[in-house]
């Protein structure tokens, strides 16, 4: 059943669900000594963030069980351990913003960032057995499951960073492990808060892992084909920043002679200049890696809304849908 669900709608219900899920994260850490503990994990929250993943949270409870209620501790779990890992990466990254504010190790310190950011973990774990559920032996696994899932796509990343014969089958698995795992345990655990059964939790799986497949690599795509100016976005960052991505790798594949040593200089030197962007971006529509990931972003959407589609509560379904849409940039 096509409840026929629009694009304003999605946009109410999630504005409407973002105030929710920011409110309810603003009761959290509500301690205020030790300052240097609770005071970073307050600050990372009060960031811009975007809250997609306890927005999946709480679609997929309604999608399974029609109601959303009983997943809201279980959308908060997701969101501060999601926080955790941001804010420990930023350490490794050595990054100076996010979103548009001083990072955590910046603002106060490097020890300080760890050590909060252990704090949310446990505090992520006391937010999910706080939800109303015979089940919290599946939350805790869904959790764990995806912290360690997390932190190897990590590795992973910070392993390629040092390789210069990475391959697009190696960057596959890291995005899966590094982004993927979070945004399908999101709606995972929340399927499980509304009781799902077996199958719709694998429903539920499949359709969170291509939604970030297909996620990352329109990231890796509208990197290229950025304007300046657009989404606070450089045009060709990545390729300027040495990223490997998957245009990158894949064009490394596809192409030979000149062209793949002008593309395998950019991981050697780890970077470009900023005016070899549209060569670069030329290369890429030349040995078709554009339309390719056209396709690939496309391919995953579709599957992951066919996924879906016997789950038992239509309204809850539709939107999941539609905010897969969403984030595809698609028109509905």
């Amino acid at each position: 059943m096509n409840i026929g669900i629009t694009q304003g709608q999605v946009e109410q219900k999630y504005t409407r669900y973002h105030k929710l899920i920011n409110d309810a994260l603003g009761e959290c850490f509500a301690k205020d000594s030790p300052e240097t503990l609770y005071a970073p994990a307050r600050y990372i929250l009060e960031g811009k963030g975007k809250r997609i993943r306890p927005f999946l949270t709480l679609l997929a409870s309604e999608a399974v069980c029609g109601d959303s209620r009983n997943a809201m501790h279980t959308a908060l779990a997701i969101e501060i351990l999601h926080n955790f890992t941001l804010m420990h990466d930023d350490i490794m990254d050595q990054a100076d913003l996010r979103h548009g504010r001083p990072t955590v190790h910046l603002k106060w310190d490097a020890n300080a960032a760890i050590l909060s950011g252990d704090m949310m973990i446990a505090f992520a774990y006391e937010h999910a057995l706080k939800t109303e559920t015979k089940r919290h032996v599946e939350l805790v696994h869904i959790l764990n499951d995806a912290n360690i899932t997390i932190c190897e796509g990590q590795a992973l990343d910070m392993e390629l960073e040092q390789r210069t014969d990475a391959t697009i089958g190696d960057y596959l698995e890291m995005i899966s492990k590094k982004t993927g795992r979070l945004i399908s345990a999101a709606l995972e655990a929340g399927g499980v808060t509304g009781d799902a059964t077996v199958e719709q939790l694998e429903r539920l799986v499949t359709f969170g892992e291509n939604i970030g497949r297909a996620f990352q690599v329109q990231d890796d795509y509208l990197d290229i084909m950025a304007e300046d100016g657009k989404s606070g976005k450089i045009a060709g960052g990545d390729v300027i920043n040495g990223k490997k991505t998957y245009l990158l790798l894949r064009s490394l594949e596809l192409t030979g002679g000149e062209r793949r040593k002008t593309l395998q200089s950019i991981i050697d030197n780890k970077g470009t200049e900023p005016e070899r962007v549209p060569e670069i971006r030329a290369i890429y529509e030349e040995c078709g890696v554009l339309d390719e990931a056209r396709q690939i972003i496309n391919r995953d959407t579709e599957e992951a809304l066919s996924a879906i589609e016997s789950l038992p509560h239509a309204e809850g379904r539709e939107y999941l849908k539609g905010f897969a849409l969403k984030l595809m940039k698609r028109d509905f």
